[in-house]
């Protein structure tokens, strides 16, 4: 999270705002307890802050359910103008706008990876957070028809807390499964060292939707660069500071996107990385 704030922080500057000179930052934090966000959200309503930023999808909806007022800037993992967040990328209309990352989007390019990494793969279970319906539906729905498409099997294991992790890698150490892919929800990304150690101690070859798992020993991750996507969030709040209406920003389209693979991991799992990864991978980690 301090990287992202970073990030966030960046954008700001660019604009011409640096945090504790003129311009102050409420952070609130639902921990992975979304029922918590409404009250967090009329929280920051009561204190009349100038902008409200919400890094995800469920934040965004709390934020928009608060205030038609304050300008929300939002970070979310699919087309929030399918999510009703928005009327229209181009001319957002309303009080929000924001980035969208893609990372739902991408979930049939990630399973084509890790069958790419795993050829013998049959089965491959797929981790979500029903907490995040939107993401989870949509996950579910590109999971399935992209598993059709080569041929695997899906095996769904929903997780809500650390010890619904522990669950699913009973579960996992029972059936076996050939693969794993983690769906993009906050709370797997606050739970990724978690995840990434347990696949290493299951051996089971593993595919996330950010860097920070691949590079902690995480087999191998593909998704949006999100330190870009935190840094352009900075952006369009300091431009809604300076006057700027949510309504005219169109909603950023995340262009940036990594593939990350630990050939080091690989290698404990006895797999051979092909070439043709190797060379698309904007890094690999020895």
């Amino acid at each position: 999270m301090s990287g992202r704030l970073r990030a966030f922080r960046q954008g700001l500057k660019d604009t011409g705002f640096v945090e504790g000179e003129g311009v102050t930052f409420s952070y609130r934090f639902a921990e992975n307890q979304s029922e918590r966000l409404p009250e967090l959200a009329a929280d920051l309503v009561r204190r009349q802050v100038a902008v409200i930023a919400a890094t995800a999808g469920t934040a965004a909806f709390a934020a928009k359910a608060a205030t038609a007022a304050i300008p929300i800037v939002f970070l979310v993992g699919e087309d929030p103008v399918k999510l009703g967040l928005v009327a229209s990328l181009s001319r957002p209309s309303g009080n929000l706008t924001g980035i969208n990352l893609f990372t739902a989007e991408l979930v049939a390019k990630r399973l084509e990876l890790l069958r790419e990494l795993v050829p013998r793969a049959a089965r491959v279970a797929v981790m979500v957070n029903p907490a995040d319906v939107t993401t989870t539906e949509s996950t579910l729905a590109e999971a399935q028809a992209a598993a059709r498409a080569i041929s695997l099997q899906i095996q769904v294991l929903n997780v809500n807390s650390s010890r619904d992790i522990d669950a699913a890698f009973e579960t996992i150490s029972r059936e076996r499964p050939d693969a794993l892919l983690v769906s993009s929800s906050p709370f797997f990304s606050g739970r990724h060292v978690q995840l990434v150690q347990l696949a290493a101690f299951h051996r089971l070859p593993a595919a996330y939707s950010l860097r920070e798992f691949a590079e902690i020993g995480g087999l191998m991750s593909y998704g949006p660069n999100i330190g870009d996507a935190w840094r352009q969030a900075g952006v369009y709040t300091g431009r809604i500071l300076k006057g700027a209406k949510p309504a005219d920003l169109p909603v950023v389209q995340s262009s940036k996107f990594e593939l990350v693979i630990n050939t080091q991991t690989a290698r404990m799992f006895g797999l051979t990385v092909p070439d043709k990864l190797l060379v698309a991978a904007d890094e690999v980690i020895e």
